[in-house]
């Protein structure tokens, strides 16, 4: 089980704060003025972290908008900081902006519903006694310019948006760390070059030169041992990786869907000789590219079989149930054959992309929109995203970035140049950041500038898919005057540079809709056997394309009142998984490999 927050840059020692924890709702921000990061009487209820107030894990089911809401709760560090070392406090998620106090001292503020930040609280340690931690969180849930994905900004859920996650929904723990120890660590691959770049930040220059030790295995094999010598803050090594250079042996090396292997990872600090701080991590060896109208893996080209992932639960919504159901969500889509996820308007929890890494399943990542074009959205939107960027692209999972969908935040890019600019930069901004994997300026439809053309296509039946994408001429046809969903597909001189075509959402079939739901989906059948035919036909009509590199399904689980998942919302099979396996096993036409590999499939069971 993966249970450490951050499956990348792990520790052994480390204090989980989740549990009960006081809490106030602040309807009229007096708190501040009040001082109750002071004052322990006005937290008279108790609210169960990380699960957001407004879910029923929580405790509290406070469905009603809450601007402003505090947490309070007092600790005992399980060690307390030595001479030379910190106490370091850290957060998952918390939404929007929080501000912390450890002991009445103000430790410091972040903003970005969906990413991580850790505040050194050391010095406002009170020896021998209880620590009291305080958190203020606010949240305006009538902010359009904050990004905020699925979360309704009206006081109940209608259409496709959902209840709010106001405040802390993922971990907060706490660890001792040396003073002088590794902050962050990122890791990219290089099939080519049999190597991996290491990128290490110290939390400070050292006074003196230190080495950073980095050792990498798989199983009992070491496959690298190299040490290298830095004075500053930070630095960037290539660590070759010689067992990658022999062609016949390098895919027992490499990460794929189909054979996930990690190469453990430990890195050390030493000076002298003697160590001073030790984490371990595990590395990908793989590639991601586009050539010729095709997703490549490895080099080699892979057809992109996703569903959509809102990862959203009844009892704890954004926030996970708990450790186990994030495996279990890589599970389901697994088990039914989907070989990727596009995790859809929610940066997910850290141990979820920990377990894509290790069971293998492909992740479109993508950043939660906001519904107001400002330039404040855009400062908030570029902030987040880089936080979002820097925290997850270590992991080999992690195929594609998507920092806008369907245009939502920048509704008239057709019209409006600043928003089209908009996209476009967030898309160069990626690429500055992460020049590995592909990039979507903004899927579904007005692409400016994309390394793949996602299209949005709720073609009811395989009929209308196969008429549209049967041939390269009409994809063409599609991407210049004839766009699915009435929207343009490209925008302005958008330069062909071989991308794929992906139908980046389809189906969205809704079996029998609950009565009273306001939303039924984007086609809706009266049986399990009406919606099995209704799957196989629009992945059939796909698969058999000569030109589509991919599709992503329309979606995963019920989704509170969007009732068009393969699962139902307590992830129980609405069609067998042998069913949907079945279907989703049909060799893709525009991978000539596939239809290789099936048919000796075929011949196999036949013998």
């Amino acid at each position: 089980m993966i249970d450490y927050p951050r499956p990348l840059l792990v520790r052994p020692d480390w204090q989980d704060l989740c549990g009960p924890w006081g809490f106030a709702a602040d309807d009229d921000d007096r708190g501040l003025a009040l001082g109750w990061h002071r004052d322990a009487a006005p937290f008279t209820r108790t609210i169960a972290v990380p699960y957001p107030p407004e879910s029923e894990l929580s405790g509290l089911r406070e469905t009603a908008p809450h601007p402003i809401v505090w947490y309070r709760r007092t600790l005992r560090p399980d060690r307390a900081p030595g001479p030379g070392e910190r106490l370091l406090l850290h957060f998952g998620a918390v939404d929007y902006r929080a501000q912390v106090w450890f002991n009445g001292v103000y430790a410091g503020e972040h903003e970005g519903g969906h990413t991580p930040f850790t505040f050194d609280v050391t010095d406002a340690l009170v020896p021998g006694e209880e620590q009291v931690v305080v958190v203020r969180a606010q949240d305006e849930c009538d902010d359009a310019t904050q990004p905020r994905g699925k979360q309704d900004w009206r006081a109940e859920p209608h259409g496709i948006w959902y209840h709010r996650t106001t405040g802390i929904w993922q971990p907060v723990w706490a660890e001792v760390v040396p003073a002088l120890h590794i902050r962050r660590l990122h890791w990219t691959p290089d099939v080519p070059g049999a190597a991996v770049a290491v990128e290490v930040e110290l939390s400070r220059r050292p006074e003196r030169p230190v080495d950073v030790h980095v050792v990498l295995t798989l199983g009992e094999e070491v496959l690298a041992d190299q040490t290298c010598r830095t004075d500053r803050a930070d630095g960037r090594w290539v660590i070759s990786v010689p067992a990658a250079r022999h062609q016949m042996e390098l895919s027992r090396l490499l990460w794929t869907p189909d054979s996930p292997t990690l190469l453990d990872a430990r890195v050390e600090l030493r000076r002298d000789g003697e160590p001073l701080d030790a984490v371990t991590s595990y590395v990908g060896l793989r590639s991601v590219g586009i050539r010729d109208g095709r997703f490549l893996l490895n080099g080699q080209p892979r057809f992109l079989r996703l569903v959509l992932a809102q990862n959203y639960w009844p009892g704890s919504h954004l926030a996970a149930p708990d450790a186990g159901a994030l495996r279990r969500e890589v599970e389901l889509a697994k088990e039914l054959g989907f070989n990727g996820v596009r995790v859809h308007q929610k940066v997910e929890d850290p141990r979820f992309l920990a377990w894509c890494d290790r069971l293998g399943m492909l992740v479109w990542s993508e950043l939660p929109s906001a519904y107001e074009y400002a330039p404040r959205t855009v400062e908030r939107l570029t902030r987040e995203w880089m936080e979002v960027v820097a925290r997850d692209r270590s992991h080999p999972c992690v195929v594609t970035w998507v920092p806008f969908n369907e245009s939502w935040g920048v509704w008239h890019g057709v019209d409006v140049a600043e928003q089209r600019h908009a996209t476009t930069a967030l898309y160069h901004l990626t690429k500055a950041l992460d020049g590995t994997r592909p990039v979507i300026s903004n899927d579904g439809w007005e692409h400016t500038e994309s390394d793949i053309w996602g299209l949005h296509d709720y073609a009811p039946t395989g009929a209308s898919i196969r008429e549209r994408y049967a041939d390269r001429e009409a994809i063409a046809r599609i991407l210049t005057d004839r766009p699915p969903a009435r929207r343009v597909a490209l925008l302005g001189d958008a330069a062909g540079r071989g991308q794929p075509v992906v139908l980046s959402e389809i189906g969205g079939t809704s079996l029998r809709p609950r009565a009273g739901e306001s939303w039924h989906g984007y086609g809706t059948v009266g049986s399990t056997e009406e919606l099995a035919e209704a799957f196989r036909q629009i992945v059939t009509a796909v698969l058999d394309s000569a030109e589509l590199a991919g599709f992503c399904w329309t979606q995963l689980t019920d989704t509170e009142q969007e009732s068009n998942g393969l699962l139902t919302e307590d992830r129980r099979h609405k069609v067998p998984v042998e069913t949907i396996r079945r279907i989703l096993d049909q060799p893709a036409r525009s991978v000539p490999a596939e239809a290789i590999d099936a048919a000796r499939r075929a011949a196999r069971q036949d013998d």
